[in-house]
């Protein structure tokens, strides 16, 4: 057959139709390299983006760990029992759960940031994360009340219910 052999592959016959191999393309005159102040803005505005989005994740995780009736009973237990903690027997004995299922929820308190556990001897000790569950407060109840002092002075709960009761008698 007559044909005119081809070399290369098929990427490298497209660029030669185009000019672009064996030649050194000039930039077009709408690129430029951006100065380094402005990567310097765009880098801080991206890391707090990065910051604030990590932040509301962290929240999430946190509340969706707390969504579920074996882990909120476990990290209450724990926060009840302070920084001392509790092993993990003990928890298991106090809720009436079986091991398999407490190692389970608590190990989704621990992914979640709310509990920390280290090994003392054959126990494993769980504590609640004072400073986590401060921060998912904090964050819940940082702009609580457009900055004014929140909540009633008779809220409902049972410090109050014995006034609410008073009132209603009376009137």
């Amino acid at each position: 057959m007559g044909g005119r052999a081809v070399e290369g592959t098929g990427l490298e016959n497209r660029q030669a139709r185009k000019g672009l191999v064996g030649s050194n393309p000039t930039p077009s005159a709408s690129f430029s390299i951006p100065r380094p102040s402005l990567i310097l803005a765009l880098d801080s505005r991206l890391y707090f983006d990065i910051y604030r989005n990590m932040k509301i994740l962290t929240v999430i995780d946190s509340l969706a760990a707390l969504a579920q009736d074996a882990r909120l009973r476990i990290f209450r237990l724990l926060v009840q029992q302070g920084p001392i903690g509790l092993s993990a027997g003990e928890i298991a004995t106090r809720l009436k759960l079986p091991p398999a299922m407490l190692s389970f929820h608590a190990g989704q308190l621990r992914h979640a940031g709310l509990v920390t556990s280290h090994r003392e001897g054959r126990n494993i000790l769980y504590r609640a994360n004072y400073d986590s569950m401060n921060a998912l407060i904090a964050y819940l109840t940082e702009n609580c009340c457009q900055g004014e002092i929140c909540g009633t002075p008779e809220a409902p709960g049972p410090a109050n219910a014995t006034s609410a009761t008073k009132r209603r008698r009376r009137g």
